[in-house]
């Protein structure tokens, strides 16, 4: 099988990478970078650094590389795959979205309807769908109709944390990665046969695993970096390391696990669990985890959907209590770092509109009280 996978970044070689070429499929990588697309074409390999009790450097193979500006080489390359996996960032769906229309109407006009599958593995919340939507934007009526026929837009979520590391000079394409790996996709969405990747977990209730990860890993790692930033710390395993911000994050997950629990019925020693393996990824003394790098983008982590907003909302759906998560949001608008746009624009609006004029603006929210809270805090 040979796939196309758009961003050659740590998530792309560390994680979706490495699962489909560990499973025997040729992966063609597209991005930006130059340097790196010249790397891989000549090495044709690269290590993945494998970080926790059992430390190792995993060798992936079967690779290579083509400049994602080079529209030729990705409608090529469109034209004939089996599988299209993304890890660009969820910024950049809507920009790669009208090539990847045009490389689709050109796999129409070339008479392929072979079954094509793609799958972002983004950190968001159905971000294929998100994907297509913006896609068929670009495309008319009867070439969405027909491209339905034979291209499934698979849902995922994904979990590992990639974090940036020193560069091996041996070899400056290697990337260190967590042990633990999640994968998970809605196999009700493939079309033609579903395929056969070592580290991908199909279900047909995605929607319980995009929101426990979201509500949990992402939550939790949010309110780590925004209190090891209050705390003066550089890395994730410092701040976990301190016993009152690691008992906040944890509140914070149980408050977002109780939505959980309800929504889905998880079972609540189970969930417990999840959360306590959550703690541990976060301590992993051989990773180096940016508190800025986690707690980067804001405006994007307030929106209705992510990681603070949406499990709020959840526990005003249930009749939970949102103390912790109430805090979250305070952390979010007082996120400050000069080196972060959204961080600047929020911080100007601020100042320009008023703390109640930013939570309505960039959360959704529409409760009163609880912005009344959110202000009330922030001041």
């Amino acid at each position: 099988m040979n796939a196309l996978h758009f961003g050659a970044g740590n998530i792309g070689r560390g994680f979706i990478g490495k699962l489909l070429a560990d499973s025997g499929v040729f992966v063609t990588f597209a991005d930006i970078n130059q340097t790196q697309i010249d790397q891989i074409n000549q090495n044709k390999q690269y290590g993945v650094k494998i970080v926790g009790d059992a430390s190792r450097v995993e060798v992936v193979k079967n690779i290579a590389a083509i400049n994602s500006k080079d529209e030729a080489a990705v409608i090529e390359q469109v034209k004939s795959v089996e599988l299209i996996t993304t890890a660009v960032g969820p910024n950049v769906l809507g920009f790669i979205a009208p090539l990847f229309a045009q490389a689709l109407a050109a796999r129409l006009e070339a008479g392929n309807t072979q079954p094509l599958n793609i799958i972002a593995c983004e950190n968001m919340v159905r971000g294929t769908s998100f994907f297509k939507a913006k896609i068929f934007e670009n495309l008319t009526a009867s070439q969405q109709a027909e491209i339905e026929k034979f291209v499934g837009f698979v849902d995922s979520a994904v979990d590992r944390i990639v974090p940036p590391a020193e560069l091996n000079e041996a070899d400056p394409l290697e990337v260190t990665v967590e042990e633990f790996s999640e994968w998970i996709v809605d196999k009700t969405q493939f079309k033609g046969q579903i395929p056969d990747i070592k580290g991908m977990e199909l279900t047909d209730n995605l929607m319980a695993f995009v929101e426990r990860k979201l509500f949990t890993l992402n939550t939790g790692h949010l309110i780590s970096a925004y209190l090891g930033k209050q705390a003066g710390v550089k890395w994730i395993k410092e701040a976990i390391a301190i016993d009152s911000v690691k008992a906040a994050v944890k509140a914070t997950m149980e408050e977002s696990g109780a939505v959980l629990i309800k929504r889905y019925s998880f079972d609540p020693q189970a969930h417990a669990a999840y959360i306590e393996k959550i703690l541990k990824r976060f301590a992993n003394p051989y990773l180096n985890d940016d508190v800025n790098r986690v707690g980067r983008e804001p405006i994007r982590k307030l929106s209705p959907n992510d990681r603070l907003i949406k499990p709020l909302l959840g526990t005003l759906e249930y009749g939970l209590p949102h103390k912790n998560l109430v805090n979250g949001v305070v952390m979010a608008l007082q996120y400050r770092n000069e080196e972060d746009p959204q961080a600047v624009e929020l911080a100007q609006f601020i100042a320009d509109n008023g703390v109640a004029a930013a939570v309505e603006k960039y959360t959704g929210l529409t409760n009163q009280e609880v912005i009344d809270q959110i202000v009330a805090l922030y001041n």
